[in-house]
């Protein structure tokens, strides 16, 4: 079933590839990996009869064909695992914590682990909660940033439900970071959790040393 699935997929991939928009591509994410050069809405329409519920995989092939979808050099076939993965975020189970880690740890950027961490580690979390301490802790003193950025991120979409001790916890673990994708995501966390609680916010960004980026990004909607 895997190979056969991703053959077909590779198909209208090829068929769709565009190779000065590759090249346009691969310049932007900094030349880390390879791309058949195709747009967002024409990549969609390819993946739709993909995720027609009649054609999607077993649960229990997941996590084999999410592996062999990381191991194709494209980078659209990885957009597909993520866009996958997503038609099974009812059906999470204890163990999709490890095929999280490692679809976060291999092959990781930005665009990815922002897939990945704020849908599907979030749902996970809020499915697992015993699981969350352990790994967040786990994950914070990996020194993989990739992880270390999913810690911030993943509770993006919570709202109400965001545990602002635990958030707390996480930012000054990592205060004091160098690393824009650390700072980034703090600034980004806390701008959006200002959309719900922003009086928490503001008070949380002025009795706590943030870099200046990160500052900036979690006041922008407030002032």
């Amino acid at each position: 079933m895997t190979t056969e699935f991703i053959n077909a997929l590779e198909i209208e991939l090829l068929r769709s590839a565009d190779k000065n928009n590759a090249l346009w591509q691969q310049n932007y994410m900094k030349n880390k990996f390879e791309f058949y050069g195709i747009r967002a809405p024409k990549l969609k329409d390819i993946e739709k009869p993909f995720l027609q519920k009649e054609y999607l995989p077993e649960k229990q092939e997941l996590h084999t064909l999410l592996k062999a979808l990381w191991d194709k050099p494209q980078r659209e076939f990885q957009y597909f695992g993520i866009h996958l993965m997503y038609k099974f975020r009812k059906q999470l189970e204890l163990e999709d914590i490890m095929l999280f880690e490692y679809l976060l740890t291999e092959k990781s950027w930005w665009d990815t682990v922002d897939g990945i961490a704020p849908k599907l580690v979030g749902d996970y979390f809020m499915k697992f909660p015993h699981q969350k301490d352990v790994y967040v802790e786990k994950w914070l003193k990996s020194g993989n940033i990739w992880l270390q950025r999913s810690c911030i991120i993943f509770q993006l979409f919570y709202k109400e439900e965001v545990d602002t001790l635990l958030l707390s916890r996480v930012i000054h673990s990592l205060s004091g970071s160098t690393e824009f994708f650390i700072n980034k995501a703090i600034g980004w966390m806390l701008r959006q959790y200002s959309r719900t609680n922003p009086a928490w916010v503001e008070e949380f960004v002025g009795n706590t040393v943030l870099h200046s980026l990160s500052k900036r990004e979690a006041l922008r909607l407030i002032r």
